[in-house]
């Protein structure tokens, strides 16, 4: 793998996000707000006919994005990410990113990311920041000086 400032990160797509995942995340999460599951309630606000997908979910599709391209979860050093809309169940989403700056760390080359999470047919949900370490398997890295 060639990684250099500009290098693309290969997208996450997840096709149509799940009602019923919303469901039990949001028991899991111990979310008390009914725009996660119930319709009625996401109409009755004048937010549309569609549950409303939990923030934290939103912020995984793009750390999954990132995890797949340097190796692992464990490879995530910093995030910061800002929420620019809603997702709704049935939406198509596209997490992307591309490399802005490349430094060593500690024993590590670390990689800047821009990020961004899409409504495909709409615009960004989700955008920020994230710095990676690279794996030791990219031995053939054209750093900047």
């Amino acid at each position: 793998m060639t990684v250099s400032v500009g290098t693309v990160l290969p997208a996450w797509e997840v096709p149509a996000v799940s009602a019923e995942k919303m469901k039990t995340m949001a028991a899991l999460l111990a979310d008390p707000n009914p725009i996660h599951w119930d319709a009625g309630v996401v109409s009755a606000l004048g937010m549309g006919d569609r549950p409303v997908n939990q923030g934290p979910l939103n912020m995984a599709y793009v750390m999954n994005m990132l995890a797949a391209f340097s190796g692992g979860h464990e490879n995530l050093r910093r995030f910061r990410v800002r929420f620019l809309g809603n997702v709704l169940a049935g939406d198509h989403l596209r997490a992307t990113g591309v490399v802005t700056a490349l430094a060593r760390g500690v024993g590590e080359l670390l990689a800047e990311c821009e990020v961004l999470l899409s409504v495909e047919g709409g615009g960004p949900v989700l955008g920020g920041t994230a710095t990676v370490a690279l794996p030791d398997e990219a031995t053939d890295i054209e750093e900047e000086t």
